[in-house]
């Protein structure tokens, strides 16, 4: 189910998922997830890391803007979460040969900032705020490589996190929203060249 498009709609799936969060990879990123929880007040707002990723093997990370109401729905930050976004993201990923296990994905706001099912624009105190968990996550990647800035509001932090962390490789991509990929017959193969490029750093 790994790599089947939305399968986190699957009651069965999600709760395999949740039953591995304290699987030795990702352990401490759950109890990262929890202990922002803890600090936010903000409950379940703050999706999970996916097991099914690598974890704190993961030697590129995928930084996102925020989660939205499906990844909260879910409790995953997940290229398997059951919306469109997430479904081009996981098929461009396999498209692109770059491995899942290899990977971990964050948001540069990891909780979530909307109302009523409707997420909102990050502003820019939304990404100050998040700005110092992305740090706190970075020392739980020892092998890390890659950060993947994915969209124009993570991108926002491309300066200050080159400054903080000059030994890592920062690569920006288009964000595989319906309203990129779908625009233009061209848009998904732009994303998906990106993607390989990311792919080729890796091997």
């Amino acid at each position: 189910m790994e790599n089947v498009p939305k399968s986190l709609g699957i009651p069965e799936y999600r709760q395999k998922l949740l039953a591995r969060l304290h699987e030795p990879h990702v352990k401490d990123l759950t109890e990262f997830v929890e202990r922002i929880r803890e600090e936010q007040g903000c409950g379940d707002a703050v999706p999970y890391c996916d097991p099914a990723d690598g974890g704190i093997n993961a030697k590129c990370l995928i930084v996102l803007e925020a989660p939205g109401p499906k990844a909260v729905g879910s409790g995953f930050v997940s290229r398997n979460n059951p919306d469109e976004s997430a479904k081009n993201w996981l098929e461009l990923n396999v498209a692109a040969g770059l491995p899942r296990s290899r990977t971990a994905t964050w948001n540069i706001v990891p909780w979530y900032i909307g109302s009523e099912g409707k997420i909102r624009p990050a502003s820019p105190g939304d990404i100050a705020s998040g700005w110092p968990y992305l740090e706190r996550l970075l020392r739980w990647l020892p092998g890390l490589r890659i950060v993947v800035l994915v969209g124009r509001k993570a991108q926002r932090v491309a300066t200050r996190l080159r400054s903080s962390q000059p030994d890592l490789e920062i690569m920006k991509c288009y964000h595989p929203s319906p309203m990129f990929v779908n625009r233009k017959p061209e848009n998904r193969n732009v994303l998906l060249e990106e993607l390989r490029k990311v792919a080729g750093r890796l091997s």
